[in-house]
């Protein structure tokens, strides 16, 4: 069965960092895509960035845009999300996803994840 699990949530100051992964379970996550969303209450799911499952292509909203980076370990079947200078407005649950059929440019991701696990509260505050 396929199954997503985050970890690597918590309590950080502005300015600090937090690493978030993503281990899958039932599948191998080599030729996926896997995408990571955030939600915060009053808001709409955002995107927040993708890599490709054909060729590690990678995907930043701009408002992530050189503050996160994501990458995968295909030996440990496990993507992260490395965030550094967290801003308060970062505050939300996060969640990973993935899909054999979504498409990853560096400039916007095509399709819809089809399986998400059950996210990861990341809160910024001082």
């Amino acid at each position: 069965q396929v199954q997503l699990v985050e970890s690597g949530g918590g309590l950080v100051q502005p300015g600090g960092s937090l690493r978030l992964s993503c281990t899958a379970s039932g599948f191998t996550l080599d030729d996926w895509a896997i995408g990571w969303f955030r939600q915060s209450p009053g808001k709409e799911r955002e995107g927040v960035s993708c890599i490709s499952g054909s060729d590690d292509t990678t995907y930043y909203a701009d408002s992530v845009k050189g503050r996160f980076t994501i990458s995968r370990d295909n030996a440990k079947n496990t993507v992260y999300l490395q965030m550094n200078s967290l801003k308060p407005e970062d505050t939300a649950v996060y969640y990973c996803a993935t899909d054999l059929e979504v498409i990853v440019t560096n400039r916007g991701v095509h399709g819809a994840f089809g399986y998400w696990g059950q996210g990861t509260q990341v809160t910024v505050s001082s």
